[in-house]
């Protein structure tokens, strides 16, 4: 995507996201990202907790959180950027050996969902047919997990909780080398997922309290040696990451 001209995209998100680029005298790229929620947004998690918008120029370092909650991350050494998003590079997911620098990561307990209303929204594209996209924690994970991930090219969107797990998936392959926006919601007493802009699935079901002190992950597990535990490594692009709570 261009963001040399002013951009507005009106997402499933139920958030406009208008971005723009400008030439600096020093011809440092700026990129402004202006959020506003429409009268007609659903009340489910639409306050902005952090907003990675994937514009780091190469050879940066951080995952600049553009939300003003400086909640940062780190860009891992395999990471390809474009300036206007992340491409994480074809990798087997089961083959030794594990590749940490295939992963951003942002090491933050502002993360966690809690007990909040909590939502994670996507602007992606693949055509690989594995890999969890993004998570918080793993399975085992003191204090809970959440994950997307994407077998067979199906976008599946979990939560698990103290009061238990629940899930929802795409219904149909998205690996398609197209752009999609995913966003994937939890309330407390469901999860529902949407596809550019249509709700493709709700599963009634209470989760709980999702707290842990492991960092979130995009493209793949955190702690994982491709012997014992499997990275799942996701191969792709990604454009923004949008994470909002109430």
């Amino acid at each position: 995507m261009d963001w040399r001209r002013r951009v507005t995209l009106f997402e499933s998100t139920g958030v406009r996201i208008v971005r723009s680029r400008r030439l600096a005298l020093a011809s440092a790229v700026a990129v402004v990202v202006t959020l506003a929620v429409p009268s007609s947004a659903s009340a489910d998690a639409t306050t902005t907790l952090a907003l990675y918008a994937m514009s780091e120029a190469k050879g940066s370092h951080t995952l600049v959180d553009s939300s003003g909650h400086h909640i940062n991350g780190t860009i891992g050494g395999e990471v390809l950027l474009s300036g206007t998003a992340h491409t994480f590079p074809y990798l087997r997911p089961n083959t030794p050996p594990a590749h940490p620098g295939h992963l951003d990561t942002v090491a933050s307990s502002l993360l966690n969902p809690g007990t909040r209303d909590y939502a994670v929204n996507l602007r992606l594209k693949w055509t690989n047919r594995f890999g969890n996209i993004i998570q918080k924690g793993q399975t085992g994970a003191v204090g809970g997990w959440f994950k997307i991930q994407a077998p067979g090219g199906i976008v599946q969107c979990l939560f698990h909780g103290s009061a238990g797990q629940a899930g929802v998936g795409s219904g149909r392959p998205l690996n398609d080398g197209q752009w999609h926006v995913i966003r994937c919601l939890r309330t407390a007493t469901q999860v529902v997922m949407a596809v550019d802009g249509v709700v493709v699935a709700r599963k009634t079901g209470a989760t709980g309290n999702i707290s842990n002190t492991w960092p979130l992950t995009i493209a793949g597990k955190p702690r994982c040696d491709q012997v014992q535990v499997t990275c799942d490594y996701w191969v792709g692009s990604i454009d923004y990451v949008l994470i909002q709570a109430n």
